[in-house]
């Protein structure tokens, strides 16, 4: 049902955009809570809960739900629960930690977490959502949050000017379409191959044959 919403720090303040709500080629973090599956794959159920960094040079692919960019994810039951479900996003020494509360027990259940991540300060929070045909309802009660201490003796590092990146992109799953192409791609090389070799061996045997023919006339000269 629906399509999604996303928590985001971006660089630049929020645009209606395609990607569940805002603009595409941000720049910055989104996390993002994907309601529907436009691609049907078979590794995860929805609703998805799942993490994007981007310098605003990629597009997020909302066909395949974003699974080619997404650094990682878990799936989140939140849906048609009569208690508050909470997310957590905790970035801490270039360290992505998702984590997640679907009964109301105050207790964290891991959803993924990812080193080498590199974020800026300074950008804006911000929150979006979008639906398609079939509607979903999500309410966002409240948002809070806290700057970490940084341990003693350790400088806070203020980097306003870095570019975003993250230094793991989950692999994405092969498409199916793409492993029927390569039987047929194989083929065709194979194809060629043979056709090489069969050009080969009647170039070879007409050299041989006119070898031979002038074999021949050779030896015949000479018995006259």
């Amino acid at each position: 049902f629906g399509d999604g919403f996303a928590f985001w720090y971006t660089k630049e303040r929020m645009e209606i955009g395609p990607v569940f709500g805002s603009k595409d080629f941000f720049s910055g973090l989104a996390i993002i809570g994907d309601t529907y599956s436009n691609h049907n794959t078979p590794n995860h159920q929805h609703p998805y809960l799942s993490a994007m960094v981007n310098n605003g040079s990629v597009s997020y692919d909302h066909d395949k739900d974003g699974k080619h960019t997404m650094l990682g994810g878990c799936q989140v039951q939140f849906r048609n629960m009569n208690h508050e479900t909470w997310i957590a996003i905790r970035y801490e020494n270039d360290k992505l930690t998702i984590s997640h509360d679907m009964n109301n027990k105050r207790a964290w259940a891991p959803c993924f977490s990812t080193e080498g991540v590199k974020l800026p300060t300074g950008y804006y929070f911000g929150m979006s959502a979008t639906t398609g045909d079939l509607s979903d309802a999500h309410d966002v009660i409240s948002v809070k949050t806290y700057e970490l201490d940084t341990v003693a003796g350790v400088p806070k590092e203020e980097r306003p000017d870095i570019q975003p990146e993250s230094e793991f992109i989950a692999p994405a799953p092969k498409e199916k379409k793409e492993e029927s192409d390569r039987p047929s791609m194989s083929g065709i090389k194979t194809f060629l191959i043979c056709l090489l070799v069969v050009l080969g061996i009647i170039v070879v045997g007409v050299i041989g044959i006119m070898i031979y023919q002038n074999q021949q006339e050779n030896n015949r000269k000479r018995f006259y």
